[in-house]
């Protein structure tokens, strides 16, 4: 790529940056293009991060850069960083949702800006809110395609008998998350 921003060829490219940061749960690759955060890794070292970069590299069509004094991740680190200090409750963050489309973009969507901090919503009701009552199972399937957790607050899908429901970063991650959130009570250790 030159200082254009094209290829060789004169093509347009897509920047692709990452970083890997550190958080209460533990490691975080923390990946943006220029139209927004595009994935949010967990468990991000070694073997856990190499795949998640070459998945992403190969699902965008760029090689990923690692730059974490990157502008595109400047905002998205330090946002992160306040939620885990118990000072940010929202994101305001530009998303780039090239990595999902069709009913789970509808269900990611409407869980992103209709399931404020320190709440949670059944899969059930998440179902009925994209007007698709009945497909609970969906909305887990959904939930574990989430390219952005924590930002698009996957923790806060619950089962409607009460129950933690999965979590793609481990329940023990999802516990942590609702926790900070005053959802769950802290562990005593």
């Amino acid at each position: 790529m030159n200082a254009t921003g094209q290829d060789a060829t004169g093509q347009g490219t897509q920047r692709l940056v990452w970083a890997v940061v550190g958080s209460d749960i533990g490691p975080l690759l923390l990946a943006a293009t220029e139209d927004g955060l595009v994935n949010v890794v967990f468990h991000a070292a070694g073997d856990v991060r190499d795949k998640a970069l070459e998945r992403l590299g190969s699902r965008l069509g760029t090689e990923p850069v690692e730059a974490p004094g990157s502008p595109l991740l400047a905002e998205p680190i330090r946002q992160l960083r306040a939620y885990f200090a118990g000072e940010r409750r929202d994101f305001e963050l530009p998303l780039d949702w090239s990595l999902i489309a069709g009913f789970n973009r509808q269900v990611l969507r409407e869980l992103a800006t209709g399931v404020p901090y320190g709440t949670v919503v059944g899969y059930g009701d998440l179902a009925s809110r994209v007007g698709q009552p009945g497909a609970a199972q969906a909305v887990g399937i959904a939930m574990g395609a989430n390219p952005l957790p924590v930002v698009v607050p996957c923790h806060r899908v619950v089962e409607s008998d009460g129950g933690i429901g999965g979590f793609g970063g481990g329940l023990e991650t999802k516990r942590q998350l609702l926790a900070l959130e005053g959802v769950l009570p802290q562990p005593l250790f």
